[in-house]
């Protein structure tokens, strides 16, 4: 993975964030920001354009699909992350890749080539 690749990762449990950091810098990713909630993660994307993001659904009860949409709108690709696979995921989701919690690095970087094929 290109060292400047940037990634949004946003999810709500600070071990499970720290976890995936460490994942991702395992893969040559250099370039990681951390947000805790929707409101963070809006944040975050006022001041840089991940190349990818990662998004936990249930963010303290509330669902990321904000977040979501904006990637869509800025046309960069994502995936979610849920305990509970896609059985969280709203009807106009369905078509998006959902990487169940808990998951190994092979599955993370799994999930990276179907987005990048």
């Amino acid at each position: 993975m290109e060292s400047d690749f940037r990634v949004l990762v946003v999810e709500d449990e600070a071990l499970i964030s720290m976890l995936i950091e460490d994942m991702l810098a395992d893969i040559g990713c250099k370039c990681v920001d951390v947000a805790a909630s929707v409101e963070g993660a809006m944040e975050v994307l006022t001041k840089a354009a991940p190349d990818f993001a990662m998004l936990d659904i249930n963010l303290n009860g509330k669902r990321s699909f904000p977040i979501a949409d904006i990637l869509l709108s800025r046309e960069i690709p994502f995936i979610f992350l849920s305990g509970y696979g896609s059985r969280g995921l709203a009807e106009a989701y369905a078509g998006a890749k959902v990487l169940q919690k808990p998951f190994q690095i092979g599955d993370l970087e799994t999930a990276l080539e179907d987005v990048f094929g």
